[in-house]
C-alpha cells in the first residue's frame, strides 16, 4: 500500500521513520543522507547529491517514490520549502553535516588541538540551540516523571553520558539505575525493566549491538523507551515510544559529547522544576526555585 505524500519535512522525517523496514539497504542510506544533508537536497540536482553522498542516484528516486512522491524534484521541494531566502551551507552547517572534520594543520600541537576541539564544541551547542524548540522535550521529562523506575543505557563512548543521566535523576529523586553490561549480564541487568519503567536508551554511530538487543528486550517485556540517538534511521529509533535526535561535531574521529552532555543535563533539570514547581505553587522563576543544592 503506498503511503500518503507528506507535505512538509517534519511529515517526511515521521514517514521515513515509520517506513523503515520497508526500504532497501542502499534506500535507507540515501534517507539518512538527506535527513543529515537536507540543504544540499534542496539546492542541488540529484546527480550532485548522489556523487556527494557516495549512492547511485536511482536510490535518491526509489526513496522518493516508497515515500508516495513523484520522484526526487519532490524529495527537493519538500527540502526546499523552508529556505525561502535559501543560502549555501555555512561553514558550522557543512562541520554538522559532514561529520564535522575540521582542518588541524598541526595535530602534534596541544594548543592548536585544543582550540579545534573547544571549536567543534561550540558548532554543536549552537546546532543544538538552534534545534531546540523542535524536540520533545516536555513529552520526554513526562515520560520519566511518570516511571517508576528509569533505566539508563549507553556504552562506548555512550556510557559516561548513562551515568551521568542516572546520577542526575536519583539526584532529582527520581529513581534511576544504569544497565552497564559489566560482567556480561546485560540481559540479565535489563530483565527486571517491566511495563511500569522506562529504558532511556544512548547510542550513535557505530550503534553499540548490546544497547540496541536491550531496546528490543525491553520493548518485548513491556518497558517504554526513549531514545537519544543521532537520527529517525537510528536502530534505537525503531523501538523507541519518542526519540532526542541530538549531533555532535567531529574532529580527527573523534565525536564531541557536548550536546549530548547539554541535553541529558536539561532533562535533569526538567524533572528537578517540575518537582520543586507542584511543591511550590506559582513559583516559576530559577531563583523561586533555587536548586543549589542539587548537585548535578
Amino acid at each position: 500500500m503506498k503511503p500518503d505524500k507528506p507535505t512538509t519535512p517534519a511529515g517526511l522525517r515521521a514517514l521515513i521513520a515509520q517506513q523503515s523496514e520497508r526500504l532497501t539497504p542502499r534506500m535507507r542510506d540515501a534517507a539518512h543522507y538527506a535527513l543529515e544533508h537536507p540543504n544540499d537536497v534542496a539546492l542541488n540536482p540529484v546527480a550532485t547529491v548522489a556523487r556527494q553522498a557516495a549512492i547511485a542516484p536511482a536510490a535518491f528516486i526509489r526513496l522518493a517514490k516508497a515515500l508516495g512522491l513523484e520522484g526526487y524534484s519532490d524529495l527537493q521541494r519538500l527540502f526546499r520549502a523552508p529556505l525561502q531566502q535559501a543560502a549555501k551551507p555555512s561553514h558550522s552547517e557543512r562541520i554538522r553535516h559532514f561529520g564535522g572534520e575540521l582542518a588541524l594543520d598541526n595535530p602534534h600541537d596541544p594548543v592548536a588541538v585544543l582550540q579545534a576541539f573547544s571549536q567543534a564544541n561550540r558548532v554543536s551547542l549552537e546546532h543544538l540551540q538552534a534545534d531546540a524548540a523542535a524536540l520533545p522535550l516536555k513529552q520526554a521529562i513526562a515520560m520519566i516523571q511518570n516511571a517508576r523506575i528509569v533505566h539508563v543505557m549507553g556504552l562506548r563512548r555512550s556510557y559516561a553520558l548513562a551515568a551521568y543521566l542516572a546520577y542526575a535523576l536519583n539526584r532529582v529523586r527520581q529513581p534511576a539505575v544504569q544497565i552497564t553490561a559489566l560482567g556480561g549480564s546485560v540481559a540479565e541487568q535489563a530483565s527486571v525493566a517491566g511495563d511500569k519503567d522506562l529504558l532511556i536508551a544512548i547510542s550513535f554511530p557505530p550503534y553499540a549491538q548490546d544497547t540496541v538487543r536491550v531496546c528490543e528486550q525491553a520493548r518485548a517485556q513491556g518497558c517504554k523507551l526513549l531514545a537519544i540517538t543521532n537520527s529517525v534511521l537510528s536502530p534505537l529509533a525503531r523501538e523507541a515510544d519518542l526519540v532526542l535526535e541530538v549531533h555532535d561535531a567531529e574532529l580527527k574521529g573523534f565525536r564531541s559529547l557536548t550536546s549530548a552532555f547539554c541535553l541529558v543535563q536539561s532533562l535533569a533539570m526538567g524533572i528537578a522544576f517540575g518537582r520543586r514547581s507542584r511543591r511550590t505553587p506559582g513559583a516559576a522563576s530559577a531563583q523561586a526555585l533555587d536548586l543549589s543544592t542539587i548537585d548535578c
